[in-house]
């Protein structure tokens, strides 16, 4: 009985926890932002690392809907998924 309680509080930690990805292997397509993203500060391109998940996934939703301006984010953000930016947000938010 002992060991099922073990079991099953691991695993209700475990369901609870923020997956590992979100800090450590960056989504498909968050590794790419750096190429302008830069995570020094010498950059004239806005720093996006540690930057809050919300305010990349509201950015990058208005560049691909149009509503807020851009040079070539637009058509960078029409290529992915609401699922896929979010992850891409949420990455760059964990970075440092």
């Amino acid at each position: 009985m002992k060991a099922l309680c073990v079991a099953v509080a691991t695993a209700t930690v475990m369901a609870s926890s923020p997956p590992v990805l979100a800090a450590s292997e960056p989504s498909p397509g968050a590794t790419s932002c750096s190429g302008c993203h830069t995570s020094g500060a010498a950059s004239s391109v806005s720093r996006l690392y540690g930057r809050n998940a919300d305010e990349i996934m509201t950015a990058m939703t208005g560049f691909r809907d149009g509503s807020a301006p851009a040079t070539v984010m637009n058509r960078i953000a029409k290529g992915f998924s609401d699922d896929e930016l979010r992850a891409i947000a949420a990455w760059l938010a964990a970075q440092k």
